[in-house]
This record gives structure tokens, sequence and C-alpha cells, in this order.
């Protein structure tokens, strides 16, 4: 080889390890996040899914050197933010922190402005929870067995409150409803605190709702707690059977799982760093505390298979949806 074509070859591999790392993948996992993220909650602030924004927001922005802002605009069972940003740009920048209940509105809404699948790009799951069902004192039942002889013998003289149509609280007690074989009434409130308050003052028996607020009244005597509805024990409280323990219902299972999602077309890259770091995060001491304090389990799963559970609940709920009748008030 002549020295010419040695220069010339020593000038093309140069450039080729120069000009590789400006690659579209590898530039954005690289540089992301490059200025301020967004992460929409659709809820007013304050609740379960605010909180948990929250927390992992504070998180990401130590971590990763740009602040992640929460940004709440409720509305519509979520669905106003959720539309928001199914239709941001596709860039890492704008992301949204939400639930099963998502899941569940696919097929609660008869008409969304988006795709609950297509137009999105799951990242991770970030938290995991289980609801309860219990009743107020004075009812005369010590057991989900004896709560579900009580409805048969007296159908549609019984009420649940939740904490709105659509929620877990309720999809979740139309299936217990539907695999018990009992006709029970469905009172919404506007939150799970609003539910439990009724329950505690007695304006309606029965409750459904997430373990955080029912648990002090438990404790209080102020609820009688029958099963948690999980398809395990959870450690936040083992001393309550789960539905399919306390009920015989095998396969029951209706848990809430909290989970960031980015706008279809993000970059693989994109939502590869950020799953990388929440599955960081969510081995830390501090944070599965502070998860734990929510009455919440800290939860990592891989974009793929995150969006196989998506797929599963929006199969699993619309399924009990168009079964029991359930609607949105």
């Amino acid at each position: 080889m002549s020295k010419l074509h040695r220069i010339v070859a020593a000038v093309s591999v140069l450039s080729a390890a120069v000009a590789w790392p400006q690659g579209p993948a590898s530039g954005q996992s690289t540089s992301y996040p490059a200025k301020p993220v967004r992460i929409l909650v659709g809820f007013a602030p304050g609740g379960g899914i605010d909180i948990m924004a929250r927390l992992y927001a504070k998180h990401l922005t130590a971590s990763l050197g740009q602040s992640f802002v929460v940004e709440n605009r409720p509305g519509a069972g979520g669905t106003v933010a959720t539309d928001l940003v199914a239709k941001a740009a596709p860039d890492g920048y704008t992301l949204i922190m939400l639930s099963v209940t998502h899941a569940i509105n696919a097929t609660l809404y008869s008409k969304l402005p988006y795709d609950s699948v297509r137009d999105f790009s799951p990242v991770t799951p970030v938290a995991t929870m289980a609801d309860c069902i219990a009743v107020h004192p004075s009812l005369p039942v010590k057991s989900l067995r004896e709560l579900i002889t009580m409805a048969k013998a007296s159908p549609d003289k019984l009420s649940y409150a939740s904490a709105g149509s659509g929620t877990l609280m309720h999809v979740g007690m139309e299936l217990f409803r539907s695999m018990a074989g009992i006709k029970i009434l469905h009172v919404p409130y506007n939150g799970a605190g609003p539910s439990t308050i009724a329950v505690v003052g007695g304006q309606v028996p029965v409750l459904s709702t997430s373990l955080p607020p029912a648990l002090p009244h438990a404790k209080a005597g102020k609820l009688r707690m029958l099963a948690v509805t999980s398809g395990q024990r959870t450690p936040l409280a083992p001393e309550y059977p789960t539905v399919a323990e306390a009920a015989g219902l095998k396969g029951y299972e209706a848990v809430v799982w909290v989970g960031l999602l980015a706008p279809a077309a993000t970059p693989a890259a994109v939502v590869n760093r950020l799953n990388a770091e929440v599955e960081r995060l969510v081995k830390l001491r501090e944070v599965r505390e502070q998860v734990a304090t929510q009455g919440s389990d800290p939860y990592h799963e891989t974009p793929a298979a995150f969006t196989k559970l998506i797929q599963s609940d929006i199969a699993k709920w619309g399924k009990v949806v168009r079964e029991t009748g359930a609607k949105v008030d």
C-alpha cells in the first residue's frame, strides 16, 4: 500500500469514529434530557397519582440533571391530560403519569380522542397497590362470605361507595359482584377520601377503596376490613386476606398500577434511558420507603412488558365493563 493510500485509509477510519457518536439514537440517549421535562397528571394535586408523579419527578431531577416538572390537567377521568400527551411532540419532553384507569377508560368511554395503545410509548410502571373491601362496623357481617350471603338474601338492598365511576375501586367491585353473583348498588364519590368518610360516617354500608385512606380507620375500629383485592396478601397489611381467599373466588385480582408513558414514536433511546433510570431508583432504599408511605410497592418493568400489561388490562377490564354495564356518571 502506498503512503498516500495509507493516509487516506487512516483519515477514513478517524472520520467514521468521530461521526459514529452523532447517530440519532446514540446522540439522543447521551444528551437527553437537555431541557426541563413536563410530567402531566390528569387529576387534581394531592391524589395518589399526583403524589407518585412528584416523588419520581424529584428523584429524576436529581439524577438526570434537568427539572422534571409535574403539571396537573384534571378532567374527564384523566382523559384530558392523556389526549394532550398523545398529541405532544414525541421527543421525551412531555410525559404522563397515569394508572390502570387508562386501561379501563379504553372501554368505559364510548369514544376517546386517542387510541389507548397506538398513541403511546409506555416507559415503565413505577408503583403498584391493592384496593380493599370494608364495611361500617354496624353492618352485621364479619367476613366477605357473610357479606355475600347478606347481599344474596336482599338483592339491591346494600350499596357500596367508591372513589368514582371508572376507577378501579368501581370496576374492581363490579368484578367481585359479578363473580360472587350478587346485586349491590354503586354510590360514586369524588375521590377515595370522600368515599371512605361516607362509609365511616354511616352514610353507605360498604366501601371499595385504596388501602391508605382505609387502614387508619380500620385500626381505630371505625371500619371493618374484609379483604384486599390483590392476588397475594400485601406486606402493607398482611393480616387481611385476599378476596380470592376470603370469598373463595379463585382468580380474582384487581390491582392498581401507576406508570409513566410518552407519546408514540418517542425515540427508543429516550424511552430506554428513562426506563433504566426508574429501574435504578426503585432499588434505592429511600425511594422504596417513600413509595411505601403512600401504601404502594415500587414496581418496574421493561417497556415491552409494560405494553403487554396495558393491553392485558384493557382486555380484562373491558370485559368487566361490557358484562356489568358499568358507566361513567
